[in-house]
């Protein structure tokens, strides 16, 4: 984890909020609909945990030699609290596709088997993926 404070800055709600235009687009269904269901993805501890190592991922990425943590950190918060409502969907990509596969997976809305068999390809996509969320999360790109 980037920062113990980020599961503070950026809560469940926020997260559920913030990936919800992506996959709404990826599953072609209403932004309200994908709102309900990433409300219900994010209560499970390995579809946040994994949220958050893409978000970590993104944010130690973006850290310079002179940026400290709590600013970035402080960056990232009001970068949330001030585009919430205006978060416009990731492009899709094999490996943001992953990630959309995992949280259908959570939700129970994938084939019956669909986890299970992950190729190390698939799991290389899938982190890329989760970094690629991390990315279109942050507030400053």
């Amino acid at each position: 984890m980037f920062s113990r404070r980020l599961p503070h800055i950026v809560t469940r709600k926020d997260l559920a909020l913030l990936i919800a235009p992506t996959y709404a687009t990826s599953a072609s269904i209403d932004f309200e609909e994908a709102h309900e269901r990433m409300e219900r993805a994010v209560t499970s501890d390995r579809v946040s945990d994994h949220l958050y190592a893409g978000l970590s991922a993104a944010l130690y990425e973006r850290k310079g030699p002179r940026t400290t943590e709590d600013a970035l950190v402080d960056e990232v918060s009001a970068g949330v609290q001030k585009r919430r409502f205006r978060v416009k969907a990731a492009a899709l990509t094999p490996a943001l596709s992953a990630v959309m596969v995992m949280l259908n997976v959570e939700l129970g809305y994938a084939p019956e088997g669909a986890a299970r068999g992950w190729t190390a390809r698939a799991r290389d996509a899938f982190a890329q993926g989760a970094h690629q969320v991390g990315l279109s999360l942050l507030p400053f790109r």
